[in-house]
């Protein structure tokens, strides 16, 4: 055996012995030379050769370090695909029963029928109704006759976002916001204009210092940040955008998870409410809600017809029945609970922010880590999350995002695990 690889081999015991700790710094390459009597060419090699098995990780100006773990196989789910901490698709194993047994009305001949007839912006009737009583939270309770339906909760966005906005105009969003907006903005020729956050949401004086033709907010369970706006904020935003006479697009979509009352409530004149069911149900069954007020409600319809946005007649027929019989607010209380059940599991292993209600949260990475190697180091451990340059507009922070509903609950805390282990370990530079 070469004589680099017999005093690699010792190394490498003295590092499964734990006589060699994780962070330990290694000596200088030509003092570890002088030390063992060895070239400093063979020093280079042994080096090469930890670092080859995983054992020690290199960065430069700084030394070679042992690694926090050696490395390991992958952690990937059994079908082979990476643990995704990077999208949030919540669909509990008990729910596709419920569907299928709350379906079956759906599927006979005659009401199936009706079911595959064209559809508008506008629905059904009964459509109606029964989104004004999903979307109905504490106090506020949408009229059925304001609801407008497209295919899913993005095209609700881009319909709201085309009327309120011209081609060339600015839309003013929280400096952290949803990455979809990004892309709808620069599909319609629109500028986003970032607004300053604090730990309470966006701060109603750079809302002052914006000029822009409309607003998009995220008030509860803010994604990527976790933040609800408690309410003497709600009011202070509201009395903004009322002496500036602004128009908000108020996104709902997480708002299934708990119980605050949408800014609508304090502003309904002005408020453009969107939300949707693939998360509050299933990604497979889309369907966007937009309750705009009825000043605005002509202009979204005919932004929602242009753009190719209705909701087919089906979706909107097996949302109706799923709402009318109980089994879209049975889905909705246990995935609050799966997700405060998530929460719990996080809190108990990483340093995060996040709101125990919510189904992401916001990972401010220690020092010294940044987000593009942390997201590289979780990959090549088959864990993929989310950094925050995806949801800044202008300069991102050091911090990660990742969303929790997606892996088993047990597969969700294995993954925390690796996480919490690589933000304790030293970056490899090199890799």
């Amino acid at each position: 055996m070469d004589d680099f690889r017999r005093i690699a081999d010792a190394i490498a015991a003295d590092i499964a012995r734990g006589r060699l700790r994780p962070g330990e710094r290694l000596p200088p390459q030509r003092a570890f030379a002088r030390r063992h009597r060895i070239a400093n060419s063979t020093a280079a090699r042994v080096y090469g050769e930890l670092a080859r098995r995983g054992l020690v990780t290199g960065e430069v100006g700084r030394g070679t370090f042992v690694r926090a773990r050696a490395a390991e196989p992958a952690l990937v789910d059994p079908g082979g695909a990476p643990v995704d901490l990077q999208l949030n698709f919540p669909v509990l194993p008990e729910q596709s029963a419920l569907l299928s047994a709350s379906l079956s009305t759906v599927l006979r001949p005659d009401v199936l029928a009706d079911a595959l007839q064209p559809s508008g912006v506008t629905g059904t009737p009964a459509a109606r109704a029964a989104a004004a009583e999903l979307l109905a939270r504490n106090e506020w309770r949408p009229s059925p006759d304001q609801i407008l339906f497209t295919g899913n909760g993005k095209q609700s966005l881009a319909a709201s976002i085309a009327a309120l906005v011209p081609v060339g105009g600015r839309l003013g969003v929280e400096a952290l916001t949803y990455p979809v907006v990004r892309t709808i903005a620069g599909r319609l020729g629109i500028t986003l204009v970032p607004l300053e956050m604090d730990d309470h949401g966006v701060v109603p004086d750079a809302l002052r210092a914006a000029t822009v033709r409309a607003v998009y907010l995220q008030p509860a369970l803010h994604n990527p940040l976790g933040i609800t706006m408690p309410a003497e904020r709600r009011a202070e935003v509201v009395a903004v955008l009322e002496e500036l006479d602004l128009p908000l697009i108020e996104d709902c979509v997480y708002t299934f998870l708990c119980d605050e009352p949408p800014l609508a409530a304090l502003a309904p004149d002005r408020t453009v409410v969107v939300d949707s069911l693939s998360k509050r149900i299933a990604p497979g069954l889309t369907l966007g809600f937009v309750v705009p007020p009825a000043a605005l409600g002509d202009r979204i319809a005919a932004a929602a017809r242009g753009g190719g946005w209705t909701a087919p007649r089906f979706a909107l027929d097996v949302a109706a029945h799923h709402i009318a019989d109980g089994t879209a607010v049975t889905i909705q209380r246990a995935k609050r609970a799966d997700a405060s059940a998530r929460q719990r599991l996080v809190a108990a292993k990483l340093d995060v922010r996040a709101d125990p209600r919510a189904y992401h949260c916001w990972w401010e990475l220690p020092p010294p880590w940044r987000a593009d190697t942390f997201v590289a180091a979780a990959a090549r451990e088959g864990i993929a999350v989310t950094p925050a340059s995806a949801f800044a507009v202008g300069k991102a922070p050091n911090a990660v995002r990742l969303a929790l509903a997606s892996p088993p609950l047990e597969r969700l805390g294995a993954a925390l695990d690796v996480l919490a282990g690589i933000a304790r370990s030293a970056p490899d530079l090199d890799a």
